[in-house]
């Protein structure tokens, strides 16, 4: 069984969706968007409205609420290659009001001559802004590319401090 709901924020509605205390899908776009990325194995479970998901709600409420350290406490699980879960990893280490250029996170994630693949990570991120991609930025200090649109992803690090 899955669980669903939606978390207002200052830049709009946040879709989540879970396995039990596990975020396996979160976006500002829509559950379709999510369900459709997620693994068919999860995405074919039935599903069930809430009005908030137990401990994943209030963290995410936390940090919008100025707690930038409380997505870190949220559990994830998502589908990927390998080198993308590293990715996924090696952004979850990003602190909040920091950013990281495509490049360093692929030299973190362990192959530093594949910039490209982890700017594709990135893209393919499911579980955002819990995994927070928002957080790479382009060699030269550029914003680059955000899946939510730049205004969310500039509200994201303003938010934080980075910008």
């Amino acid at each position: 069984m899955l669980f669903k709901t939606t978390h207002r924020t200052p830049i709009g509605l946040l879709y989540l969706v879970s396995s039990e205390d596990v975020l396996l899908g979160a976006g500002f776009r829509s559950f379709e968007d999510l369900f459709e990325r997620m693994d068919p194995e999860d995405s074919n479970q039935e599903t069930k409205n809430i009005k908030t998901i137990p401990i994943i709600s209030d963290l995410v409420a936390d940090y919008f609420d100025g707690d930038l350290t409380a997505l870190g406490g949220i559990k994830v699980r998502q589908p990927g290659e390998k080198f993308s879960q590293a990715v996924w990893k090696a952004m979850r280490k990003i602190p909040a009001g920091k950013t990281l250029s495509y490049a360093d996170l692929a030299d973190r994630a362990g192959s530093p001559a594949a910039v490209r693949a982890a700017g594709t990570a990135c893209g393919r991120n499911l579980i955002a802004p819990i995994v927070p991609c928002h957080r790479i930025i382009k060699s030269g200090g550029a914003l680059g590319n955000y899946g939510y649109g730049l205004g969310t992803k500039e509200w994201l690090l303003r938010h934080e401090g980075a910008l």
